[in-house]
This record gives structure tokens, C-alpha cells and sequence, in this order.
């Protein structure tokens, strides 16, 4: 089966389109990076080293130090599907952060996107 073309993109150019999303809803860079960070377990050098060797998400995922415990705690809908019944795990995990995104530029306060 072929795998989706998501997988394949570099993390970096959606990632300066993350950055864009925020900016435009007057959020920051900073609240992008936080939101990844917390994600994955990628601190400030990992995630610019990873930017820098633009990779792709596969690879973004694979690496990362470590998927937060809470993000069953993740719920609601992205590109018309709820991330918790996603079945494709590196899919779930691209949506677990597309709808941290979505909720960071619709104005949520960080503590509730990071579900503390």
C-alpha cells in the first residue's frame, strides 16, 4: 500500500506554515515551538536540528525523544476526521499536531492546549 504523501513532506516547510497559522491569530513562534515540544520531547537544539536536516515526518516522528503521555487526551476533529480514531499511528500523530495548532490559533490559553 502506498503510503500518504504527508509522511514524505519535510517537517520544516510545514512547520513555517504552523508558524504563519499562529502569527496570523497573533500568536507566536514561541507557542508553536512550545506546543511541539511538549509534543514530541524535542527540546529547542533537537527540533532546529531537525528543521536543519529537513526532514520528513516520518523520520520527525521516528526521532522524536518522546510522545507525550496525555495526548489520549487529545480529542475533536482535523481535516474532517477525529484524530482518536485515527488508525494510522504516525497520521495520528501528525493530526495530534495539526489540532494543537488549530487550537493555539483559535485562542486557546496554552495551558489547556497542553491538557495540564
Amino acid at each position: 500500500m502506498a503510503q500518504h504523501k504527508l509522511f514524505t513532506m519535510s517537517f520544516a516547510s510545514v512547520y513555517v506554515l504552523y508558524i504563519k497559522k499562529a502569527e496570523r491569530k497573533e500568536r507566536t513562534k514561541e507557542e508553536v515551538d512550545e506546543i511541539i515540544y511538549w509534543l514530541t520531547g524535542y527540546d529547542e537544539k533537537g527540533l532546529k536540528e531537525q528543521i536543519d536536516k529537513e526532514v520528513d515526518f516520518i523520520t520527525f516522528f521516528d526521532e522524536a525523544p518522546a510522545l507525550n503521555p496525555n495526548v489520549t487526551l487529545i480529542k475533536g476533529v482535523v481535516c474532517g476526521v477525529r484524530v482518536e480514531e485515527i488508525e494510522d499511528p504516525l497520521m495520528q500523530k501528525i493530526r495530534y499536531l495539526d489540532k494543537l495548532i488549530d487550537e493555539l490559533a483559535k485562542g486557546k490559553k496554552m495551558e489547556k492546549i497542553l491538557r495540564s
